[in-house]
């Protein structure tokens, strides 16, 4: 189990959107994060796991 800890640019790279919208979606709580003296910072196994669920078939979609 990897418990790295990222900074908002390090998750932004990993998902490969803009520093900008990671903050965005961090802020909104959107994207699994905590706040440390003011800076966000992502457990990466957390972020992993964020990503599998977000690619996980919605129970009830539709099929395409």
């Amino acid at each position: 189990m990897n418990d790295e800890i990222l900074t908002i640019r390090e998750v932004a790279e990993l998902l490969k959107i803009n520093e900008k919208t990671a903050y965005k979606l961090a802020a909104q709580d959107k994207l699994p994060g905590f706040r440390v003296g003011g800076a966000w910072r992502f457990k990466r196994s957390t972020i992993e796991a964020w990503i599998d669920a977000q690619s996980a078939p919605k129970v009830g979609a539709p099929k395409k």
